[in-house]
């Protein structure tokens, strides 16, 4: 099993200050004999208009390195490739990537990035690192 983010306590206290209940932590999906995927947290979330249950999938990254950019790189194939699993495994569920607020403005909201961002359908889910909220979700 993978080690776990710096940042994955705080990503999941904030999910449950927002009235997530995290189901899987972290969540497993085998999806081939040889390959199975660890993504960091599964939550749902049951709407009282809808009684319908929202599920997600959460993959946390720290953007703490040297390199921004290569963390990018590394993220947004990890996003695909769980995507997919998703989609084959639990088409219910929807993956968004984590990001404080500090790596969304200061890498994130560069204008390359942005395209990427638009161009990959990355769903993305800001967190104040210190205060352990949702600041928004960006889908």
């Amino acid at each position: 099993m993978p080690a776990k983010d710096t940042f994955h306590y705080i990503v999941r206290s904030a999910l449950e200050k927002d009235g997530w209940r995290i189901t899987h932590d972290p969540l497993y999906m085998r999806v081939s004999p040889t390959i199975g995927l660890y993504l960091d947290i599964g939550a749902e979330k049951l709407l009282a208009a809808e009684r319908e249950g929202r599920k997600i999938a959460v993959e946390i990254k720290s953007f703490l390195g040297l390199s921004s950019l290569s963390e990018f790189h590394l993220a947004l194939g990890q996003f695909l490739n769980y995507r997919l699993a998703l989609e084959e495994l639990e088409s219910d569920r929807e993956l968004y990537l984590a990001v404080s607020a500090d790596a969304y403005q200061e890498f994130f909201s560069d204008p390359f990035i942005q395209k990427s961002i638009v161009r990959y359908q990355l769903k993305l889910l800001i967190f104040h690192s210190q205060k352990e909220v949702i600041i928004e979700w960006k889908t």
